[in-house]
C-alpha cells in the first residue's frame, strides 16, 4: 500500500510530527505494507495521523511523549503493563468520560480490563502504573487517554485530544493538567 491507496494524514500534520521527533531519536517507520498487515491481523484501521506517522516517519521514538521511555512501537507494551488479559484493538473502547474505579463500589474487574485492553493501542507509560492509550474505536477514535491503577480519563479532560494535539502539547512544553 502507498499513500494513494487509502486515507493519509495531510502533509502539514506529518511535517509537524517530523519536527517533533528528531531523526536520531526515531525508530524506523513500519512501512505501509507492514502497517496494513498489522491492521488486518488486529481487525482495525488506525486513526490518522498516527497511522501515517507509524508507516512513514517512526514506529516509536525514545524521545517524546510519554517522557518515561518515549513512544512505544506499534503493538508493544510497557514492561510493567498490568497484564489484564488479551488486547483487542478492534473491540469498542468502553469509555466516553473519565471513570475513577477506585471510588466506584460497582467497579468490576472485567470492565476495568476492557479499559486497558479494548479499542486502543498503548503509546507508552508516564511512570509506573500510568499509561497513555490512543483509542482506535468507540465514540472518539484517535483520542488520547491516561489510564492508571485508580481510573482512566481523557487527557487533559474532559475532552481528549488527538495524537497530533497530544504531541504538540508535549513539544510546546505544556504541563499535564494545565488544560491549554
Amino acid at each position: 500500500m502507498d499513500a494513494s491507496d487509502g486515507e493519509r494524514a495531510n502533509a502539514e500534520d506529518l511535517e509537524g510530527l517530523r519536527e517533533a521527533f528528531p531523526t536520531e531519536w526515531r525508530e524506523p517507520p513500519l512501512g505501509w505494507e507492514a502497517l496494513t498487515a498489522w491492521e488486518a491481523e488486529a481487525g482495525v484501521v488506525l486513526p490518522e495521523p498516527y497511522r501515517s506517522f507509524i508507516a512513514e516517519i517512526a514506529n516509536g521514538s525514545s524521545l517524546g511523549p510519554p517522557e518515561d521511555g518515549g513512544l512505544l512501537p506499534l503493538g508493544w507494551l510497557p514492561e510493567q503493563w498490568p497484564g489484564t488479559g488479551p488486547r483487542n484493538p478492534s473491540a469498542s473502547f468502553p469509555l466516553t468520560e473519565a471513570w475513577i474505579w477506585e471510588e466506584d463500589d460497582d467497579a468490576a474487574g472485567e470492565h476495568i480490563s476492557a479499559v486497558y485492553n479494548d479499542g486502543s493501542v498503548v503509546l507508552g507509560t508516564e511512570e509506573s502504573g500510568m499509561y497513555w492509550l490512543l483509542t482506535t474505536t468507540g465514540d472518539s477514535p484517535g483520542s488520547v487517554w491516561l489510564v492508571a491503577d485508580v481510573g482512566a480519563q481523557p487527557y487533559p479532560g474532559p475532552i481528549a485530544p488527538s495524537f497530533l494535539d497530544w504531541v504538540r502539547r508535549w513539544q510546546n512544553g505544556n504541563g499535564w493538567w494545565d488544560g491549554n
